[in-house]
């Protein structure tokens, strides 16, 4: 692969973008200056580079985890909050897709005002996995409610409740009152507002609500609401195998 059909696989901009980058020495390779855009790079996995003094490392697909804060939306074309996606660098949002809108997409959505782990990806195929109901990923809630918990409430919910767009009843792979007033509830749908509307049919209220794990990938502790990083390998495979219910 060429320097400048590296950087432009990685969102640094069209190929003359990147081959004029790459002329104005604004480009090193694992810590030596590049100025040739046709050089050819025979293997990228794990390459490292530097855009404008940018650290960078290659990857051929991005699977990544974002903390999502409150007072953000899951939109390319917000609304009333600011885009998650400004949250992310540059590059990531001007990935080329073949056949598709440019940069990496949010697997699912989260509310302006929920929290938590989000994924995003390049990556049809594994988007469409995550996403798909029919493949059951268990993702875990945090919900602080309105009222306490009873045991009545918890039992209603592993029950089955019936929502009002579907006579079907929605059920939780499990729950769990860890307080009076913190709800633990593992789906495996993804309904809108589920979580919400769940504890409502329930006689309850959600007063905030926070996503602390996709099948067996866990939010990191030291990942701070607002940051992303890329997904190590371990993660990639424990976040497409079933977690525990």
């Amino acid at each position: 692969m060429q320097l400048q059909d590296l950087l432009y696989s990685q969102g640094f901009g069209t190929r003359r973008v990147c081959a004029g980058l790459v002329q104005q020495g604004l480009v090193a390779v694992e810590g030596m200056a590049a100025v040739q855009p046709s050089t050819e790079l025979t293997a990228t996995d794990g390459l490292r580079f530097t855009v404008q003094g940018t650290p960078w490392e290659y990857h051929a697909k991005a699977y990544l985890m974002l903390h999502k804060p409150a007072g953000t939306e899951c939109s390319q074309k917000p609304s009333a909050w600011p885009s998650i996606y400004t949250l992310l660098a540059a590059p990531l949002r001007q990935r080329p897709v073949k056949g598709g809108q440019p940069g990496v997409q949010a697997i699912g959505r989260l509310d302006q005002d929920t929290t938590g782990l989000l994924l995003l990806s390049d990556d049809g195929q594994f988007i469409h996995r995550m996403a798909s109901p029919k493949h059951h990923v268990p993702k875990v809630y945090e919900a602080t409610t309105a009222d306490a918990l009873t045991e009545a409430q918890i039992g209603r919910l592993l029950a089955g409740v019936v929502l009002d767009d579907d006579p079907k009843p929605v059920r939780a792979a499990a729950a769990e009152a860890v307080d009076t007033h913190h709800l633990r509830l593992t789906l495996t749908e993804g309904k809108y507002h589920q979580v919400k509307r769940m504890v409502a049919a329930v006689g309850n209220r959600v007063t905030a609500l926070h996503r602390s794990t996709i099948g067996g990938l866990v939010l990191p502790a030291d990942l701070a609401p607002g940051q992303w990083r890329w997904l190590r390998p371990d993660e990639l495979q424990a976040v497409r195998l079933p977690g525990p219910a």
